[in-house]
């Protein structure tokens, strides 16, 4: 049983394959997380419906009362307006609707917010996280692909119509003859995620000559690049050095336009830890001309969580609007 004074935030980060969910204190301590496999129905009715069923199954194993829930925060894959207006999210099939409305049925009075996921996976960890006692913080997540978010004074910076923040869709190559995902070319997302670092490997077999670890190999995956890098595998270096390139120019145009004091590097290729982040900052300082004070690089912290941490941020912004 809890206090009937104390106050709680939800957050909940809905992926395509499950739904994670948190229980936060006001201060931010995470108390309890869960998970639940992801059903849509029509355009995210079943969703939703989990989705209150199951923090209403929570509140009442707690003991929790309605008015104690000061906020619940979600975060989805996809464009969210500044109004918590999902325009589209292709992953789960959902559009043109409003979470804050689908859960309000549920939770009359409890504000609701909504955002990108990786808005608020950079929120998470400017609260929580890595970007912890600073205002200014940019995150880029790199993982299957690269996505980000940018946090000024302390708020998410979302922009027109919710799409600040595309790390990955900067173009970054002007000569770049292949498409990316998005339609466009050149993009850092074609470079620097898992599977850009798989085919800047594949181009360097199929380039050179030179032995490598990974020749002959039907398949790899990014984290066997990086093994091979740290064995002294020279193609291997060669296209971690190329990633590291793009990245750090992405980086350092990102420094130029809103000049934040750290940049986190998430996702699973952050796993490879130094192979990565030696040469980065390495880079990125080298490029870095303007500025008299580098922000500082660093790693993310918080993980798979850093969803639900932003998302129940969100939910106590909430409180003050």
């Amino acid at each position: 049983m809890t206090s009937e004074k104390e106050a709680y935030l939800v957050g909940v980060d809905v992926g395509g394959t499950s739904v994670k969910l948190g229980l936060f204190s006001e201060d931010g301590r995470l108390l309890e997380k869960w998970e639940n496999p992801t059903r849509l129905g029509e355009n995210g009715a079943l969703m939703f419906e989990d989705i209150a069923g199951s923090v209403m199954e929570m509140c009442k194993r707690r003991g929790l009362t309605r008015s104690q829930l000061r906020g619940i925060g979600l975060g989805v894959p996809g464009v969210v307006d500044a109004r918590g207006h999902i325009e589209r999210c292709v992953n789960l099939g959902v559009s043109d609707c409003v979470p804050a409305d689908e859960l309000g049925r549920h939770f009359p009075g409890t504000p609701i917010r909504c955002g990108n996921d990786a808005n608020l996976a950079a929120l998470g960890e400017a609260w929580r996280g890595a970007g912890r006692g600073v205002d200014h913080v940019v995150m880029i997540t790199l993982g299957t692909g690269v996505g980000g978010g940018i946090v000024t004074n302390g708020k998410l910076l979302t922009g027109f119509q919710g799409m600040a923040g595309e790390i990955g869709h900067m173009a970054v190559e002007p000569m770049e003859t292949r498409l990316c995902t998005c339609g466009g070319r050149g993009c850092l997302e074609q470079y620097a995620s898992a599977t850009g670092i798989v085919r800047l490997m594949r181009d360097a077999l199929e380039e050179s000559d030179a032995p490598s670890l990974l020749r002959g190999k039907d398949s790899f995956s990014c984290k066997d690049v990086f093994a091979a890098c740290a064995d002294g595998d020279v193609l291997a270096k060669a296209a971690v050095t190329k990633a590291v390139r793009y990245l750090a120019v992405a980086m350092q145009h990102i420094a130029q336009i809103v000049d934040p004091e750290r940049i986190l590097i998430g996702g699973g290729v952050s796993r490879a830890g130094d192979e990565l982040m030696r040469p980065l900052r390495r880079r990125f300082r080298e490029l870095m001309k303007l500025q008299s004070k580098i922000p500082q690089v660093r790693l993310a912290q918080l993980g798979n969580d850093a969803g639900i941490y932003g998302a129940a941020r969100l939910a106590k912004e909430s409180e003050n609007s």
